[in-house]
């Protein structure tokens, strides 16, 4: 007889469900995780807006991927992890052996989506085998659950701002003060930004920028973004642009932010089949660097541990509320509506 669980489960576009279902089966390289905490995450509040390509086509689904918890079992191949471990995993893991991974563009493996994780709005979740060799690690006892599923989204971060390559002194500006805002903040000044300019419709992610480190503070709804950064650079532009909404809009407001020889970074994701448009004199005259930067590797996933684990963040900016499993679509909504940043859920 199978072990149950209570479980979120995605049964389609605004439809989630708090029920009873089965505890996921491991396989031989796989991992049981029991659930410590789960995050939102802005593609949860996308998932449950507009649906999700994978979990559309199996509903009802399981969902959630930024979590943290201790080991219930083990597969009989599994060496790296005995039953008691408290891990932090990732929500997908490269092949390693493909094109890209082969010159070392793991974020960009065709294999990825074949080991997408989905699951922990639970009380069990089950880590594939690849993600378990990959992006499964072991955290100390003095860090939490809540604090450690930070890992996964500030490891795509990491590899943003790696991207972004700024230099000392620079003045970096920020579309988006949602969770991944913040953390880009957080890391533009540690990477040497001097002025950081931070640009968001929430007055709650206006005020969490502040706590984060930024310098100045847009109400886009109130002044012209774009006017108020070149007038804090005397009339130049940013030196490095990130945009972390995901609109089209908002995409080609990044780039007129930025000044001639510049970088823009689009990291936010916008919707498939959007296009943005730029112009192609300032484009080339102009020598701008414009980077689309997704996802993260291996080597992102364990900088990030580290940073959660050295201080490096603030999870009080990033996690503002915690709430049983019981209450993830409201948790979701109020995300959504810019009333919180990431919701802690608990089974």
């Amino acid at each position: 007889m199978s072990r149950k669980m209570n479980a979120a489960m995605f049964h389609g576009v605004g439809d989630v469900r708090y029920e009873e279902t089965d505890v996921p089966e491991i396989g031989p390289g796989d991992l049981l995780v029991k659930v410590g905490n789960c995050l939102t995450c802005g593609t949860d509040v996308k998932t449950y807006k507009r649906g999700h390509p994978i979990l559309l086509r199996h509903t009802p689904a399981l969902f959630g991927h930024e979590y943290a918890g201790t080991v219930e079992s083990v597969g009989k191949s599994v060496e790296s992890f005995k039953v008691g471990d408290r891990v932090v995993a990732t929500n997908s893991a490269p092949c390693g052996t493909c094109f890209f991974c082969k010159r070392g563009s793991f974020n960009l493996c065709p294999e990825l989506k074949d080991t997408f994780v989905n699951g922990a709005f639970a009380e069990y979740i089950r880590v594939p085998e690849r993600v378990v060799r990959w992006n499964t690690h072991n955290i100390p006892d003095s860090l939490s659950f809540r604090n450690a599923a930070l890992t996964e989204p500030l490891a795509c971060v990491v590899h943003g701002i790696e991207e972004a390559n700024i230099q000392l002194g620079d003045t970096v500006a920020i579309i988006g003060a949602g969770p991944i805002g913040q953390m880009m903040i957080m890391l533009a000044k540690k990477s040497g930004a001097s002025n950081v300019i931070v640009s968001d419709l929430a007055e709650l992610r206006r005020d969490m920028a502040k706590r984060a480190g930024a310098d100045v503070i847009i109400d886009p709804s109130k002044e012209d973004p774009i006017e108020r950064v070149r007038s804090e650079t005397e009339g130049h532009g940013a030196d490095v642009v990130i945009e972390a909404v995901g609109l089209p809009a908002t995409w080609e407001q990044a780039v007129d932010m930025t000044r001639d020889a510049g970088m823009t970074v689009l990291f936010g994701g916008a919707a498939s089949g959007t296009k943005f448009e730029i112009d192609t004199v300032r484009f080339h005259y102009g020598q701008l660097t414009i980077k689309g930067v997704f996802h993260l590797t291996p080597r992102h996933v364990e900088q990030a541990l580290k940073l959660i684990i050295a201080g490096d963040i603030d999870p009080d900016i990033l996690i503002t509320h915690t709430m049983p499993l019981k209450r993830v679509t409201e948790a979701i909504m109020m995300m959504g509506k810019g009333e919180s940043m990431k919701v802690a859920i608990e089974p």
